[in-house]
């Protein structure tokens, strides 16, 4: 990256923690709209990022990530919140993991947006080069924060314990299993980062990477403008 590198790791920051923040405050906002108090008790409403960090997931992981010049995405601390005070527990737990994805796709849609009003307001390079904090804005930030949330979104509904999409297990599951699904998915992270973390290593293969490649990617390229 070269001289490139701390504008890249300081884009990179920009978009990854509003992406996580309110993916994570996509979660608490469902679940406080369906009549749970959780999550609002413990301050997971708040933008500030500190209630939602968890400092392998938000912080390590994707510098790691970066650092290996792979997709960025990562978690953050899971949104408590109880079922039990839903009308329909497992509709309410499909509403609420699925929360956080259309977060992500709304913050992508927004800088989609700002991306193609920007650049017909202006032509790109009149644009980028009136101004270094613009360039790296509109090079940089924008692109990173479009592709980020379109990673987190299509990552998080990987149907997969923990991950927002298996909330489609609860959907269907029976209501006198679902104690039992709660408990496997409280375990399931530790399982789940081995496995996506050793399966390239040892099989040279990265089934992640590639479903981010068809998924992320592709709808990036329809989406942007540049």
């Amino acid at each position: 990256m070269g001289d490139l590198s701390i504008p890249y790791i300081i884009c990179s920051i920009l978009a990854f923690v509003p992406a996580i923040v309110l993916h994570e405050m996509g979660h608490a906002f469902a679940a406080y709209k369906l009549g749970d108090p959780t999550a609002q008790k413990q301050g997971r409403l708040s933008f500030n990022p500190l209630k939602h960090i968890d400092p392998f997931g938000t912080v390590l992981m994707p510098l790691l990530l970066m650092a290996a010049n792979m997709p960025i995405f990562g978690y953050a601390k899971p949104v408590p919140y109880n079922p039990r005070y839903f009308e329909n527990p497992r509709k309410g737990d499909l509403i609420v993991g699925l929360a956080g994805p259309a977060a992500n796709l709304l913050q992508a849609i927004v800088g989609v947006i700002v991306a193609w009003a920007c650049q017909a307001a202006l032509p790109l390079g009149e644009l980028v080069s009136s101004s270094e904090v613009l360039a790296y804005v509109f090079l940089y930030f924008l692109p990173y924060y479009v592709l980020i949330n379109l990673f987190l979104m299509f990552f998080n509904l990987l149907p997969i314990p923990p991950l927002d999409g298996s909330s489609i297990f609860a959907f269907f599951c029976p209501v006198e299993h679902l104690n039992t699904y709660y408990k496997i998915q409280q375990y399931a992270l530790p399982i789940f980062l081995v496995v996506v973390i050793l399966v390239p290593e040892i099989l040279h293969v990265n089934p992640i990477g590639a479903y981010l490649n068809l998924t992320a990617y592709n709808l990036f390229n329809l989406m942007f403008p540049y």
